[in-house]
């Protein structure tokens, strides 16, 4: 998402930020008070490798495929979708929006590519191999994060719905709402489906959150607190955003609006060092 929404949302920033500090307080203390509480497992984080990123790269959704890093990058008039060797951040590939959209979250479905756009309620369709553009679709909400599952895209608008929609017509198909303790959790940004779960960047925090696509419950919560210290940035919108999995190396990426370099990491289960 944008940094034009500070003005419109910043109660919302500000009502993620606060839920996700809760979370993780309660996660530290939590006992068999809950349920869904004593269920909820938080996980760090080890670096495994850096790799390099474009720092003036407004970073909006990530993928990893067949050996390539797949951005979309938003800003009027800097939105673009890119194809990049992971390893040295060369841009092998890249199609620009027009100046008058905000890109947004990206998805790859077997030989074509999805990009979102913000608040023009257009979402974009290229072939993968060649990034000409095959279609485009409308999407009636706002544009934020896509996920596929195999079947079925996962779409993000900001709030705590998570829209599914078919990726061959992008019609939706219905919704699932994201709760802890069962309280809505809020702006979620870019996502990523990985061994089952949908994994979502909390916006305006340091938070991944785990899913399950069937009840919308949080199962896990990864704190990447300190991650944005690890790397330059390019101003106070340089913030968490970007989780790419690659299956066939079991690896996991993330990286960061603005953010100079592309981290791979390993996750360290909190819960089981604490009992």
């Amino acid at each position: 998402m944008g940094f034009q929404r500070y003005s419109q949302m910043q109660r919302l920033a500000f009502r993620a930020r606060a839920l996700s500090l809760a979370v993780l307080s309660l996660l530290f203390i939590a006992g068999n008070s809950g349920a869904q509480e004593s269920t909820v497992k938080r996980f760090g984080y080890r670096i495994v490798s850096s790799y390099p990123a474009d720092i003036n790269a407004f970073t909006q959704g990530l993928s990893y495929f067949d050996g390539y890093l797949y951005v979309g990058t938003g800003k009027r008039g800097q939105s673009r979708l890119t194809k990049q060797s992971l390893e040295t951040g060369e841009v092998l590939q890249s199609t620009e929006l027009s100046s008058r959209y905000f890109g947004e979250g990206i998805e790859i479905v077997g030989d074509r590519i999805f990009q979102l756009t913000w608040q023009s309620n257009l979402v974009y369709e290229y072939d993968l191999a060649t990034f000409e553009q095959r279609a485009t679709h409308y999407n009636p909400t706002e544009g934020w994060g896509l996920a596929f599952d195999g079947e079925t895209l996962y779409l993000s608008d900001g709030s705590s719905t998570l829209h599914k929609v078919d990726p061959q017509t992008f019609a939706f198909t219905g919704s699932i709402e994201v709760t802890y303790n069962n309280q809505p959790v809020t702006n979620l940004n870019e996502l990523e489906f990985i061994h089952g779960e949908i994994w979502a960047n909390v916006w305006q925090t340091e938070v991944i959150v785990r899913i399950d696509p069937l009840t919308g419950r949080v199962n896990s919560i990864v704190d990447l607190s300190g991650l944005a210290e690890r790397t330059a940035r390019n101003g106070a919108e340089a913030v968490l955003n970007g989780i790419a999995y690659d299956a066939e190396a079991d690896r996991l990426l993330v990286t960061g609006k603005y953010w100079s370099t592309v981290f791979e990491i390993d996750l360290i289960d909190k819960s089981l060092r604490e009992n």
